[in-house]
């Protein structure tokens, strides 16, 4: 074959300082970080006071240091002196400031409800005045990329300008975003000078990289055996899961719009436990995700402040059979489904249509749970649809964050009913006084344990050794094909699937030798 032919079939290779990736779905918000842009991996064109390193431990980014005072309600952050924005203007303490308040009013992805006050005291210290002591005040400082107050308009979302690693160039919405390297950024320079970002979906992605067409593309577990020549599977390990939430409560009440709350079958202990121990969670993983993911006990497997006394064994048919039994429920009838008084043990358990994995979880899931008398029937539904039906019926839903928070909105009484969060209107006492201490502490560190006990103190807890209120399945590897001579560094585990996690190392990106 011809040099010519082969440039023509593979455009990636022509220039050794571009990329083309097609990595996760176009951010329908932009990229604003004060409304939520970069939570879920790096803001790419924005940069944030702290980062998180591969061993998920806390470094200085924008950020020179940090103190907390002693009853941990004054955060003073120093700032290092010679950023500058893409274009040109120096970064100060005002930007910081205008950041978060900004933030604080968009009421949207970012809680900062918490916050009593953020004052720049001079151009390199900014204050944050906080009306109680909040632990994980922390991941909000490293995940909430800086935005200028000079050039901060309605259309920045759509136009960014930040001190990040790249700066935006183009947006076709619908189809790409093609970024270029700020050579006004501080930190260590991209060896990447030009980055086109494409939006497909997984097939077509799939199509891409067999093609030749892209340098990295995401793809689903489905496509995980088929090789590509010049390109390798990259298997990287995330929070990122899939779980079954069950309505926690009774039947009968109502949310404020009149959408209907609990479910009599799911609002049963040894309903709930017997359906943890009865799933077989390592074949989830091996049928369905074709090996790529591990069994999941809880929303933050694997991350410092995850508890493992969690685990426990599944797969157990016989254990679920007598949990169910000494729960009151029998099969009278002989119809294979065991009842307790008039009420059989049957419900829905909906997922987004569309989601092959999810969809191919749940039928799974169903077929483990049927012979120990409990029928899940599965129906795919709108993400319409399951708003109006995600407090009185069993969902598959998909969480993971590096990020305690996640635990705390899914699981505190306070969250029922609020909007994706606690949506089985979950509550226990002892599992809200943990993680009230937990948000509580001064540091991160001092809340760790009490994190762990919200979870299994030993008599009772959030995960399925306590109420069981979810039978989490699967944290789901995230696949990547990468181009042979493509070195993508250290990843740190990735979250759930929002944003462009991978580039979160984006300046260690090269072509090796």
């Amino acid at each position: 074959m011809s040099n010519t032919k082969e440039k023509a079939a593979n455009p990636t290779s022509n220039a050794k300082d571009q990329l083309i990736l097609s990595v996760g779905a176009e951010p329908e918000g932009g990229f604003d970080p004060t409304t939520g842009w970069g939570r879920y991996g790096s803001p790419l064109f924005q940069s944030t006071l702290l980062n998180r390193n591969s061993e998920m431990k806390i470094e200085n980014d924008l950020a020179t240091g940090y103190e907390i005072s002693s009853d941990g309600k004054t955060w003073t952050v120093k700032l290092r002196k010679d950023t500058k924005f893409s274009d040109g203007k120096p970064l100060t303490a005002e930007d910081v400031q205008f950041t978060f308040e900004t933030a604080a009013k968009s009421g949207t992805a970012i809680d900062l409800t918490n916050m009593e006050s953020v004052k720049a005291m001079d151009e390199a210290t900014v204050t944050f005045k906080l009306k109680e002591p909040q632990s994980t005040f922390i991941s909000l400082l490293v995940s909430t990329g800086i935005v200028p107050k000079h050039a901060y308009g309605k259309d920045y979302a759509s136009h960014p300008v930040g001190s990040g690693p790249f700066k935006l160039v183009q947006w076709d919405k619908g189809q790409q975003v093609i970024v270029e390297a700020n050579t006004e950024y501080y930190g260590k320079k991209p060896f990447f000078k030009k980055i086109t970002f494409l939006f497909l979906n997984e097939d077509a992605s799939f199509a891409a990289a067999k093609a030749g067409k892209v340098d990295v593309s995401y793809i689903p577990s489905a496509f995980s055996k088929q090789k590509i020549e010049g390109m390798r599977l990259e298997a990287l390990k995330t929070v990122d899961n899939r779980g079954i939430m069950f309505p926690y409560v009774k039947s009968g009440q109502k949310t404020k719009e009149g959408i209907a709350v609990g479910n009599d079958v799911t609002a049963d202990l040894s309903i709930r436990k017997a359906i943890n121990v009865a799933l077989d969670r390592k074949a989830l993983v091996t049928g369905v995700l074709e090996g790529y993911g591990s069994p999941a006990y809880t929303v933050n497997d694997g991350l410092p402040w995850w508890n493992p006394e969690t685990v426990f064994a599944d797969a157990n048919v016989n254990e679920a059979k007598k949990l169910l039994a000494d729960g009151g429920w029998k099969d009278s009838d002989g119809d294979g489904i065991v009842e307790k008084d008039a009420l059989k043990a049957q419900f829905s358990l909906v997922y987004p249509s569309g989601d092959v994995s999810r969809q191919s979880l749940a039928l799974a899931a169903a077929d483990m749970i049927k012979p120990i008398g409990i029928k899940i029937n599965v129906e795919g539904k709108s993400w319409d649809d399951i708003g109006k039906m995600m407090y009185s019926n069993a969902v598959m839903f998909g969480w993971g964050s590096r990020d305690p928070l996640e635990m705390y909105n899914l699981y505190s009484s306070k969250y029922k009913g609020a909007d994706y969060y606690n949506t089985g209107y979950y509550s226990n006492p002892t599992v809200d006084e943990w993680m009230n201490k937990a948000m509580l502490a001064r540091t991160e560190e001092a809340a760790w344990d009490n994190w762990k006990k919200s979870q299994w103190d030993g008599k009772t807890g959030s995960s399925a050794k306590g109420d069981a209120s979810w039978a989490w399945l699967v944290n789901v590897d995230h696949l990547y094909l990468v181009k042979d001579k493509l070195d993508i560094g250290k990843q740190k585990i990735h979250p759930h699937g929002h944003g462009w996690p991978v580039t979160d190392n984006i300046e260690d990106w090269r072509w090796k030798e």
